[in-house]
């Protein structure tokens, strides 16, 4: 499998492996060329054949650039200076899939990555490694569908210090099977927060309108 997927992507996959990549690799200068410099987690369940991918940034309409995911293969989140051609190309490979993980020097800092069993958190231009650790463990901790668990997990990234830039826009992708609109594709829930002072509880407040927030336990 070719190293280079991307400058910043993330997949999970169907196996007892996942590929993470988190790299600021040198690219060619463009007018407008942008960055998303952010944190997101990728997840899956095996119960309900769910992939999944949670972002957060200081970036207008994230969800337009980082998260791709195909029910079956898997989920990526591409970021830092974002190319979204990593996003169908990254989904090709994690069909052929293979585990990596990779933190390039070059990111700008706090920059890191964590993965666990089904999951991989990951961000760059963060308040600091509690960050990761804390999306992390929310995740971990959580139960429920797959994505209220990644709900939490940004949540607990936010409650962190989050983009050290501040808050603009966040979004959740899941993909199932047949579970498109009217059955037909994979898209089960695409929301997005383009831009609010306070994205990640928009966002929250959005999902539960579609799926019930599960009571703590």
């Amino acid at each position: 499998m070719p190293r280079r997927i991307g400058l910043f992507s993330v997949g999970v996959l169907l196996l007892p492996m996942a590929f993470t990549w988190l790299a600021r690799l040198p690219a060619p200068s463009a007018p407008g060329e942008i960055e998303v410099n952010t944190f997101s987690i990728v997840a899956y369940d095996p119960e309900r054949k769910e992939w999944g991918v949670a972002v957060a940034s200081k970036y207008l309409a994230v969800g337009n650039a980082v998260p791709f995911a195909r029910a079956n293969v898997g989920a990526v989140a591409t970021q830092a200076a974002v190319n979204v051609a990593h996003g169908p190309n990254g989904l090709d490979l994690l069909a052929k899939g293979k585990v990596a993980a990779f933190t390039g020097s070059g990111c700008t800092a706090y920059a890191g990555h964590k993965m666990g069993e089904n999951y991989a958190c990951q961000g760059n231009i963060l308040a600091g490694e509690a960050v990761i650790n804390d999306m992390a463990k929310a995740f971990e901790d959580s139960k429920g569908p797959l994505a209220w668990r990644m709900m939490a997990a940004l949540e607990a990234a936010d409650k962190a210090g989050g983009d050290k830039r501040g808050k603009q826009s966040a979004a959740i992708l899941v993909v199932r099977d047949k579970f498109g609109p009217n059955g037909i594709g994979d898209r089960f829930l695409d929301l997005r927060v383009d831009d609010h002072k306070e994205p990640i509880p928009e966002l929250a407040r959005i999902l539960s309108l579609r799926i019930k927030r599960p009571k703590a336990t």
